[in-house]
């Protein structure tokens, strides 16, 4: 009596790795005795191929041999774990289009099937065994489908073409499971075996909204991962629903610089990147663009009133145009020209305010003047604001044309006639040029030098006290050195009659007064001891 033949259910694809771990769940099958013999004569009439793929950068972080189940929750077409025949000769080509071979692979153990639970719901049969190979020594086995790899992979498509075409079959011919011979394809030097998987697994969902559902669940850093993978084996749907998710999210500078990465080495038609590349880069003149922003965040902060977000904001756009190693990777650099733009309109409303306190601008044009705030609080702001501008300028190295301006500025003639509560504040910028010359920061003409300290030195005595009070952020030990500093940079003689200035004020106002006695010694020796020093070095 004939028993009639089960048809065998068909599955789409399955995964393995290289060893099963030994556990209740996971035990080994005891493998029956082999025939050698009859072994040898069936290999001799098979012949088997394993087709290279290009590989993807991703590594296995773990070497461990485990055998691993897909979770059923997580795919939609499981399939039965099979290793490679360890009695099948393998051969791999190094590219795409390579025809080399290489020695037979390791054989691996057989693990267990997985349960009925798992069985595919496609009727299509296994017709390609995947063999993916990671950098530290692991490895996995997917066995699939040649008709969703083709349709959704260029890369599979062509191999598996040459594949078919090299046994001379029919397409109709393979599709019978029993007529069929298995397809072997390996990708070698893999970074992330898990990520590699996954990009796989993606071709298995029946729409885009589970593939979306996937990546969500998965996450950005390992969504940048599979794009890549989906990239370099040419899977179109998964590129263009990596694309889509992350273009949508939010980034981490990690994973920022990880998409940066990605887009220089590979290359993405525009319409398909257009979104995420807005995100990255700017289309637009990058130069252009970077000055107009830049010029208008000085010229908004310039004309900020609120102290608070004056300073936040000076802050935080002060370390964009200085190149501070925050930003270093992406600068603002701002025109020369727009700096002394912004600059001198402040010096010009500080000097109109000077008028205001000098009772030199009529009564009708005073009601036209902002009165809102202190007159004191107005010209302390436009004093922070040139300060702030010229700590960019010497950033820049473009502060020497800043000096000369000072030095000529219509200030000094109000410097006088000012209360002290008000003046010191112009003594703030001198104090800070003073210091940028003193500590080699800004390099400049001797005449811009002698014309800055010939000007600005006298008013420095003067509100050197009122300084100390009101500090503001300034180290007058600092200063003080600086003074010394700078006016040892001036010839002997000019020397001589701002030392002698300096003195004559000391004695009279010894603790409102800078304390230059160090830089007066080297000065006196220079002026009347070297002589003297050399004429006795050269008499002994």
């Amino acid at each position: 009596m004939e028993r009639k033949k089960q048809k065998p259910r068909r599955r789409t694809w399955c995964c393995s790795f290289t060893t099963p771990p030994s556990s209740p769940d996971h035990r080994p099958i005891k493998s029956k005795p082999h025939n050698h013999n009859n072994k040898s004569e069936t290999q001799s009439k098979q012949k088997t191929t394993t087709l290279s793929v290009p590989n993807s950068p991703h590594t296995s972080k773990s070497g461990f041999p485990i055998v691993s189940r897909i979770d059923p929750r997580r795919i939609l077409s499981p399939g039965r774990v099979s290793p490679i025949d360890d009695t099948a000769s393998v051969a791999t080509l190094d590219s795409a289009r390579s025809n080399s071979f290489r020695a037979p692979t390791q054989p691996l153990r057989p693990p267990p099937p997985l349960p009925e639970s798992l069985v595919s719901r496609f009727d299509e049969g296994f017709d390609v065994r995947l063999n993916l190979r990671g950098k530290k020594g692991g490895s996995m086995v997917l066995e699939l489908n040649s008709s969703v790899l083709s349709a959704n992979s260029e890369i599979f498509a062509g191999l598996i073409s040459d594949y078919k075409k090299g046994l001379g079959l029919r397409e109709e011919s393979i599709t019978e499971r029993g007529s069929k011979k298995m397809c072997r394809m390996e990708v070698p030097e893999i970074e992330n075996l898990n990520v590699y998987r996954d990009t796989i697994e993606l071709m298995f969902e029946d729409n885009d909204h589970n593939v979306t559902k996937r990546l969500i669940k998965i996450g950005v850093f390992r969504s940048i991962d599979i794009l890549e993978v989906s990239a370099g084996i040419k899977f179109t749907k998964g590129v263009l629903a990596c694309l889509k998710y992350l273009e949508a999210v939010p980034w981490t500078e990690e994973e920022e610089e990880k998409l940066r990465s990605l887009f220089t080495r590979f290359k993405f038609d525009d319409a398909t990147t257009r979104d995420i590349l807005g995100r990255l880069y700017l289309h637009d003149s990058v130069e252009d663009s970077q000055l107009n922003v830049a010029r208008q965040l000085v010229w908004s902060i310039s004309a900020c009133e609120d102290a608070n977000a004056r300073n936040e904001l000076k802050s935080l756009v002060k370390g964009l145009l200085c190149k501070s190693l925050v930003y270093e990777k992406n600068n603002l650099d701002l025109n020369k020209e727009d700096l002394y733009s912004v600059c001198r309109s402040c010096l010009s409303s500080l000097v109109s305010l000077f008028e205001e306190a000098s009772d030199a601008i009529p009564p009708e044009m005073l009601m036209k003047k902002d009165t809102r705030k202190p007159l004191i609080e107005r010209i302390s702001r436009q004093v922070d604001n040139i300060n702030w501008l010229l700590e960019i300028m010497l950033h820049g190295q473009v502060a020497e044309d800043f000096v000369d301006i000072w030095a000529d500025q219509q200030l000094l003639k109000m410097h006088d006639n000012a209360s002290p509560m008000i003046r010191y504040e112009l003594s703030r910028v001198s104090a800070m040029l003073f210091i940028a010359m003193g500590t080699r920061k800004l390099q400049c003409r001797l005449e811009s030098r002698s014309g800055l300290l010939q000007a600005w030195f006298g008013p420095m005595l003067m509100d050197f006290g009122w300084l100390m009070r009101c500090r503001k952020g300034l180290d007058m030990k600092i200063l003080e050195e600086a003074m010394g500093q700078t006016l040892l940079t001036l010839p002997l003689k000019q020397q001589y009659a701002l030392f002698m200035e300096w003195f004559q004020y000391f004695s009279k106002h010894c603790t409102e007064c800078p304390n230059l006695s160090k830089a007066f010694q080297i000065w006196w020796r220079r002026s009347f001891l070297r002589d003297s020093e050399t004429y006795a070095i050269e008499s002994r």
